[in-house]
This record gives C-alpha cells, structure tokens and sequence, in this order.
C-alpha cells in the first residue's frame, strides 16, 4: 500500500505506474482517492475547530448570563446546539470516508523499481542468467508420476478418493525423499545464518489482508467457515504477520528469517497434462525465506535471496535459470521479482519452481512494521521473501535430472544422510 502523503503529492506517477502495469481500469481511483482525502483533511480541520471553540464560547455564555443578557446567551446556545450537530455529522462520516480510502488504497499497485522490464504478462518476462548446463537425455523420460509409481512411491486415486483432486499420498522412498529435501533445505539455510521457525498455519483476516493484495487473496486462499481464520498459502504470510504492530530495534535488523510449513492453495489456474500430478495441487509443504531489512538494504538482500535457491538446486545437479518478472506479471504489492525455474529433460524446457519477492515497504506500511533508528527516527521497515524449495513440485526437477536409463535415480552427495547413506533409488519392479 501506497504512502497517502506520496499519492497526494504524485499522483502523476502513480498514475504512470499503474499504466506500467496494464490496469488502466485503476486510474480513476487516483482521483478519487485524492478527493476522498481531501474531504477527510477538510472534516478534521472543521471538527478540530468545533473542538477548539467550544470551551471559548462557553465562557461566552457564561459571561452574557452574568450580565442578565438572557436572550442574547440562547441564541449563542442554540450556535452551539448547531455547532455540536455538526461534529456529530463530522465525527459520523470520518470513519466511513477513511475506510473508502484505505479501500482503495488497498487496491492501488505499489510502485515497481525502475530495473522491471515492462511487459504485460509472464510471457514477456525476461531471463536473467542460467546455472548448469540443461540436458536431453537419449532414452525417454517417463512423466513425474510415473516415475513415483515405479517406485511404488505415489496414491493419486486414494487420494481423490480421500480428497479430490488436487492431493496425493506420497509413500515409501519418495515420501522419505521429499522430507529429505525439506531437511536439507532446512539446514542449508541455517547455514546462511537465517532462524528456523515454524509458524502458525492459519491466519487471520487483517493480517491477509496486510501481507497480500485481494486479487492474490481471492485466487489463493481458504476460508475457514465460521472463523476469522484462513489457511496459508506460504509461511511468508504468518512469518511477516508476526510482526504486525511492532516497533523493531534498528540494530537487530535485518531479521533473516527461514520457516517451514504446509501451504494450501485454491489454484485455480489451468490444468493441462503438464500440470497434472503433483504440479498444482492444493496441499504441498515448502521451505521459505523471510528477511526484514532497512529499506537501503533490500535490494542487496533481494539478490542473495535468490542467489541461494539457485545454489541449493544446484547443489543436487539440477540445471536452472531466473526470470525476471515484468511489470505486467508483478502482484500489486511487489516491488521487483525474480522467477527461478528448474530444467525439465522431459518437456525440453524450464519451469517455475520458486519466487523470490521485494515488496519495499508495502506490507509493512499495511501491518504497521515500524523500526526505531539509533537516532530515534521512525520508518517503515522492507519486507522480502523467496521460496528456498517446494515439494512435491521440486520433485519433478529432482527424479527428471537424476533419473538414469535403467529407471534409477541418483541420490546426490549432500542429500545422502537424509537419506540413510542412499547413494541410488531402484524401482521396486528392477
């Protein structure tokens, strides 16, 4: 969410970004708002005045009371009977105008970093740089699941059955290998220095509100019936609500945070072959990286964060790439973003399997994440976050990349002792 102050006094450029990002319907909205403001500023101003005239005109009162000018006193009381019914109205119509605004405001994008490509969407979203050299072997590669089912390792129509669509039971060696890369993953960012947390996995309406944008809300999120609860979509939505309200000591920043948690997804997008299986689901866990920074230090912090779920791909010999994402293809929060991808020998193409996110000072300013300076100055701190692995999507990558001609699948060096000394997966039909 936009500084009101900022939109007051730029509303040029907002309307310009808002034009970068391809939602000309959202202009008039700047108008709008800056009206809706300056009735708020006006009605302020006038109650204020009311307020401050009222012990003055009482002692008027008073004073042509004690002078016996008895109808001269009733005719500044009935003023002031007027007077009184005026703030009324004032102190009635005040809050109902600044939910409008805050409405609004909700809805205005953020201002995105001078560096995003402008484009309208994901198409137009721009590679970076790419790690590892991506390889088509000359024997086929079954798709995901078929490969999980040679190893017994997958019940997609017990699942349905359970569930529906959209969830799976992983079983065996696959089951024990996502929650290895969960673990590594785990470690390996412990290792960077980031705090391991497991936060809450269901959250309240004012903190989705102050972590999200409604577009991103209404496609992602459930609802829990009856309660003011959802179910998380990613543990960035509690990890930054935690901090909702709070003052932060400059000099414990920046907070390098790293959760795990399950994540629950409406995903209503398409759902064609390639995105069936354990591609988009409703249920997945995920390790995520969180940092809360001085506003000077997110962009270097931007970059280290997508630079570790590169090396961490890596490190299990998977080629990938990042993207990034142009101004079209940017969530209204979000300042700058970048896409890792992982190589599909398969598909003979790359495929998202991260998202590393600067969103300035948006969610801080909508939860009210402030940090006290040495000097005793006041800000708005910068929140980022960026998925360090998502399985079961990250699974694809893995048994596609690793996956050698007899059907077996190689277990590298650094996932080993998660995985009991494994050096190799064999199908249960070998």
């Amino acid at each position: 969410m936009l500084d009101i102050k900022f939109l007051r006094e730029n509303p040029e450029i907002v309307k310009e970004n808002i034009k970068k990002k391809f939602q000309d319907r959202k202009l008039p909205l700047v108008d709008e708002v800056i009206e809706l403001d300056k009735q708020r500023r006006e009605g302020q101003a006038e109650a204020d005045e009311i307020r401050a005239n009222k012990n003055k005109i009482s002692k008027e009162i008073g004073a042509l009371m004690a002078q016996g000018k008895k109808e001269e006193a009733e005719a500044v009381k009935a003023k002031v009977a007027e007077s009184a019914k005026r703030l009324a109205e004032l102190e009635a119509a005040q809050p109902e105008i600044e939910a409008k605004i805050r409405e609004i405001m909700l809805t205005i994008p953020n201002i995105i970093d001078d560096s995003v490509p402008l484009g309208k969407d994901d198409s137009e979203n721009v590679e970076v740089t790419k790690y590892g050299d991506p390889v088509v072997p000359d024997y086929e590669v079954p798709y995901h699941t078929d490969i999980m089912k040679s190893f017994a390792g997958i019940d997609l129509e017990a699942a349905a059955r359970v569930a529906g669509n959209g969830f799976y039971y992983l079983v065996g060696d696959v089951a024990r290998l996502h929650s290895a890369i969960l673990t590594y993953a785990r470690d390996f960012m412990i290792n960077k220095g980031f705090t391991y947390v497991i936060p809450p996995f269901m959250i309240r309406s004012d903190v989705v509100t102050g972590v999200m944008s409604f577009d991103e809300m209404d496609e992602m999120m459930y609802k829990i019936e009856g309660e003011d609860l959802f179910l998380i979509g990613t543990s960035e939505h509690s990890m930054i609500g935690r901090f909702k309200g709070e003052m932060i000591d400059e000099a414990e920043l920046p907070l390098t945070l790293t959760s795990y948690s399950p994540c629950f997804r409406k995903e209503k997008g398409a759902h064609g072959k390639e995105e069936r299986g354990v591609y988009r689901i409703h249920q997945f866990e995920k390790q995520e990286m969180i940092v809360i920074c001085k506003p000077e230090e997110s962009m270097d912090w931007f970059h280290k964060m997508w630079s570790y779920t590169v090396e961490l791909f890596r490190s299990m010999d998977i080629p990938v790439r990042t993207l990034e994402c142009c101004s079209g293809d940017l969530a209204d929060l979000k300042v700058k973003s970048y896409d890792v991808e992982a190589w599909s020998p398969r598909q003979k193409k790359y495929f998202e399997v991260g998202s590393c996110s600067n969103l300035g000072d948006a969610q801080a300013r909508r939860l009210q994440i402030r940090v006290k300076g040495e000097d005793g100055e006041k800000y708005l701190a910068h929140t980022l976050n960026n998925t360090v692995v998502a399985p079961p999507r990250m699974l694809i990558a893995f048994l596609e990349n690793n996956l050698n001609e007899d059907g077996s699948v190689n277990i590298p060096e650094v996932l080993r002792p998660y995985m009991g000394g494994l050096e190799k997966l064999t199908p249960k039909n070998a």
